[in-house]
């Protein structure tokens, strides 16, 4: 077992757990311009936002209870795949009107540095004022935007909020788990660390279970794919991605209602990490077969080079969309089970649908395991087609015999 002390492999780690703090903080238009725009008048923005509430009211009255019911349980179950700015265990009450948690602060860039506690939203229904600028979080996208002091949202012809955006640097409920999860990691296989070291190279306490996982990954993973001669560079990163995933799938699982790895932010922060990694390590003959591809005729080269160079783009993009759907699938499927069984409401309905939601979260729990193996094994295929070595004049002088 190999555990390096390098300074760059803490780095790696650091930036598998914060790049996505981040990636979320993304904006749909520039704050300082859209700040030039003159708002709305708010007398219109009321009208709309009344018009808007009547025409709900109206399409609401029109439906059936059945209907009524099933528009919430979609609602809920959207709810629960989102990031939200507090961490709620649970809520009770006649209406869910009681949350039991605890608030999150809000770090907001808007023409200065705006930090608040999350408690100023109310779970979403209150607007927060913060040096004299006031905002809301929108419930369609869990998105904060400025408003006016009554939290109206202005839209466009397509729906879309046409509210200022200010860049969101919050530390959400996802953003706290991978943090939790990092310490976790680095004091658990710092532990482990030390405990080859006073011990023999034996490992005790939960280092026993763990230690088995570490060798695997070394010896079926790492190796077979990357080779003797390179593998020991790349299995900081191996090991730590696959222990990251794993552990954010395992709490996704848990009633702490938490959608890390189903996270698009999340997914592609890890991806981005491997592309970097391979792009950054590669060799000058895994740059020779993608921009001048060997044993083919020459126009056939000016061909091939944009599709493999097409080619290193998609492949981190398949780990991206591989891991994001996977986990997003199987929490939308558990919850909808968990729904049908206020919808059945009968002896028989309610407890077949718990049963088939129990055996699906025992899948969940080999899903969970087995989408950071494969992140993991495609990962470690990546990195050695990188540093493969490619013995070209050998192969062409044992073509001519």
């Amino acid at each position: 077992m190999v555990i390096s002390k390098k300074p760059l492999h803490f780095i790696i780690a650091a930036l598998v757990a914060f790049l996505p703090l981040i990636s979320s903080a993304n904006t749909d238009k520039d704050s300082t311009a859209a700040a030039t725009t003159p708002p709305a008048p708010v007398e219109s923005v009321d009208h709309a936002q009344h018009n808007e509430s009547k025409s709900h009211e109206a399409e609401n009255a029109n439906l059936t209870e059945e209907q009524k019911a099933d528009l919430e349980r979609k609602a809920h179950i959207k709810h629960h795949l989102m990031d939200s700015h507090d961490f709620t265990l649970f809520a009770y009450g006649k209406e869910g009107e009681k949350h039991f948690g605890f608030p999150l602060p809000v770090i907001l860039y808007d023409n200065g540095l705006h930090i608040f506690s999350s408690s100023k939203f109310e779970h979403g229904e209150g607007v927060a004022e913060s040096n004299g600028n006031y905002y809301k979080i929108n419930h369609h996208n869990g998105l904060v935007y400025r408003t006016d002091a009554e939290g109206n949202f202005t839209e466009d012809a397509k729906g879309h909020v046409t509210n200022v955006k200010p860049l969101d640097f919050s530390i959400t409920k996802n953003i706290l788990m991978i943090m939790i999860v990092g310490v976790m990691m680095f004091f658990l296989f710092r532990g482990l660390g030390k405990s080859y070291q006073k011990n023999g190279s034996i490992a005790t306490g939960a280092g026993r279970f763990f230690e088995p996982i570490v060798l695997y990954i070394r010896d079926d993973i790492a190796i077979p794919n990357i080779g003797e001669k390179h593998y020991k560079k790349y299995m900081s990163f191996l090991l730590t991605i696959f222990f990251f995933i794993w552990f954010l799938n395992m709490f996704g699982l848990t009633p702490l209602g938490v959608n890390i790895t189903g996270n698009l932010a999340v997914t592609a922060s890890l991806a981005v990490i491997t592309y970097l990694i391979t792009t950054f390590t590669a060799k000058k003959d895994y740059w020779g077969h993608i921009f001048w591809m060997p044993g083919v005729p020459v126009p056939m080269k000016f061909i091939l080079a944009p599709i493999e160079l097409l080619g290193t783009i998609i492949k981190p993009f398949s780990l991206m969309i591989r891991l994001y759907a996977n986990m997003v699938a199987g929490h939308i499927v558990l919850m909808s089970l968990i729904a049908l069984m206020y919808t059945f409401n009968s002896p028989i309905g309610s407890p077949l649908s718990f049963f088939l939601a129990f055996v699906l979260s025992l899948l969940e729990i080999l899903v969970a395991l087995l989408q950071a193996y494969i992140f993991t094994m495609l990962a470690a295929l990546y990195f050695g087609a990188a540093v493969e070595e490619h013995h070209h004049e050998e192969h062409h002088e044992g073509a001519h015999h």
